[in-house]
């Protein structure tokens, strides 16, 4: 059984994400915004601090919190610029959670570690440019050669593939049949020959978080390479690392909800229209009343969810459903703040136009809002029929 962290323990990682997301990354999160890249210094704190492993059993390096106490993490990292989340989301999530859950013993023993200290960056390569929520579109190919496997396609919008030391590839290996999808995971170095990472994204948002296309040109891995040793294990771990992302972004979202709840609130009692606090103003305090009652709501889905996954009662209609409620309330929740600030919402250097920007993109990783809803419409059609 993995060592869990007890309530005392986790109480204090939560007080020092907290202290570090207020006291030394909102303060620099123009600098962030203006140079596209989270400061080296914040960087070597979060490592200091184990966030480059706290989903890693510790076993193998990680601080070891289960899904609950991430999503109470995530909320806190939500507050502030979603780059600084970024820099080890995979770690953490999709692409630590792939070795987490199916690697092998060996591949644990070789990966997880520098995984879990930020000496590597793993970056989670599914995404192409026709293959996108759905993974059963792959068309990258893995085959067999003398004991070897050679890998080729493109993969695209690959978070953290700039500065990646290891790539989780999918690829399938053969027609998806009766036996199942055909798609196998490979561990993939960055440095091996053949791997060409694009240049860097230019986004609507998330200034600082880092993604880009991946090219593998015949990429030669040995059987090693293969994740858990099997070629039928890349769609289910795909699938189930992205059920549990779902709920760590759903939390993300409540989080950054938070923040541009918080500013809303803040500017709506200072700032005045015709010598009255507009907080005063009735339709302002329906817009803050709105926004409250989105971020309760998602912070409870959440919780609710993350309980789900880890009892084992509901490991795919909860993650969607809370992924696609808290990802689009935060949008509602953000677009509300920029209109509570009026025209000054749509100043650069105001944080609730950047947040505006940075939380559209929730509603498109992890799956969209639409491939959520088919997954939440779809499961409760056939629990019916059973």
């Amino acid at each position: 059984m993995p060592v869990t962290v007890s309530d005392e323990d986790f109480q204090q990682i939560l007080t020092q994400t907290r202290h570090f997301v207020r006291t030394a990354v909102i303060p620099r999160e123009q600098e962030i915004l203006d140079n596209d890249r989270v400061p080296d210094d914040l960087r070597e704190h979060a490592q200091k601090m184990g966030l480059f492993g706290y989903a890693i059993p510790q076993e193998w390096g990680g601080l070891g919190l289960d899904l609950p106490q991430d999503v109470e993490l995530a909320m806190e990292l939500g507050y502030t610029s979603l780059a600084l989340r970024s820099m080890f989301g995979t770690n953490n999530g999709i692409a630590g959670q792939v070795l987490v859950g199916f690697g092998t013993d060996e591949q644990k023993a070789r990966w997880l570690e520098p995984i879990a200290c930020g000496d590597v960056v793993a970056s989670f390569a599914l995404t192409e440019p026709g293959a996108g929520s759905n993974p059963a579109g792959l068309r990258t190919k893995a085959v067999r050669d003398n004991g070897n496997w050679v890998i080729s396609g493109q993969k695209r919008f690959i978070t953290n593939a700039p500065v990646a030391g290891l790539f989780i590839v999918f690829a399938r290996t053969r027609p998806a049949d009766e036996r199942g999808a055909g798609i196998a995971v490979f561990l993939v170095p960055a440095d091996a020959a053949g791997v060409d990472v694009g240049v860097k994204d230019a986004k609507m948002g998330q200034e600082g978080a880092w993604t880009s296309d991946v090219n593998f040109n015949d990429v030669r891995v040995d059987a090693g390479a293969l994740i858990g040793g099997s070629e039928d294990i890349g769609y289910r771990a795909a699938m189930t690392s992205l059920a549990r992302g779902r709920v760590h972004i759903a939390a993300i979202a409540v989080g950054t909800a938070q923040r541009a709840l918080d500013e809303s609130v803040a500017y709506a009692t200072t700032a005045t229209q015709g010598g009255t606090l507009i907080g005063n103003f009735q339709l302002v305090q329906a817009m803050l009343a709105d926004q409250q009652t989105g971020v309760l709501a998602g912070r409870a889905l959440v919780r609710d969810a993350a309980r789900l996954w880890v009892s084992g009662e509901d490991c795919r209609i909860a993650p969607s459903a809370a992924k696609l409620f808290c990802t689009e309330m935060a949008g509602k929740v953000a677009d509300l703040a920029v209109q509570i600030h009026g025209g000054s919402g749509y100043m650069r250097g105001v944080p609730v136009e950047r947040i505006y920007r940075d939380v559209r993109l929730l509603r498109l990783y992890e799956g969209t809002s639409e491939i959520q809803r088919l997954i939440v419409g779809s499961n409760l059609v056939r629990a019916a029929q059973r």
